[in-house]
């Protein structure tokens, strides 16, 4: 049986910051498969339109046995619906199930206290203060593209790419060299690449 990576989608999500990672877990080789979660179980449609009826309600994932959490941002991370997600991010916590969030999803770990005591990035420090008034990391920031620490992948929305490759190697689904050519060949385009 596949583990189960989730990844959770709000409303107006970034669909192109865990499109690179999802295609790859469920990649038939792999042994992880990903289901999708929303709020209340209810279809959610992103920035680019495309609308997705998800596998989950967050009700749900009580009772769900998982491997990891996912979360892309979007534009409505800020929004008063998205506050119930922070308690399954705190069961990710609690019971040592990474978690990745990307862009917002980053804002919406530093408003809740998720970053403290952890290396981390997002779209950039001024913009982590602005959208997390009680944010208190200042001296855990890295200003990358990814950042990877212990159980929590955090990445700039400009990098679903690098944000990808650490999911990828936290939860080694292939060599970490695979991997590497991997991210070299979506991010050059020129590199051969096999499977």
């Amino acid at each position: 049986m596949k583990k189960t990576v989730l990844i959770f989608l709000i409303d107006q999500y970034a669909d192109w910051e865990a499109s690179y990672v999802a295609a790859e877990l469920q990649a038939r080789q792999s042994e992880y498969q990903v289901k999708t979660v929303t709020v209340d179980g209810k279809p959610v449609s992103s920035i680019g339109g495309f609308r997705v009826l998800p596998d989950y309600s967050l009700a749900d994932t009580e009772t769900i046995d998982f491997h990891m959490l996912i979360l892309p941002g979007g534009n409505t991370w800020r929004q008063p619906e998205t506050v119930l997600v922070k308690e399954l991010i705190a069961h990710c916590f609690a019971n040592n199930i990474p978690v990745a969030a990307i862009c917002d999803a980053t804002v919406f770990l530093g408003r809740y206290g998720f970053l403290e005591e952890v290396r981390h990035t997002s779209n950039s420090l001024e913009y982590l203060k602005e959208g997390a008034l009680d944010y208190r990391a200042e001296q855990y920031y890295i200003e990358s593209q990814s950042v990877w620490d212990g159980k929590l992948i955090t990445a700039n929305g400009t990098a679903p790419l690098e944000f990808a490759q650490d999911i990828l190697k936290l939860l080694r689904v292939r060599e970490e060299e695979k991997i590497h050519q991997w991210y070299r060949f979506f991010k050059e385009g020129s590199v051969a690449f096999t499977r």
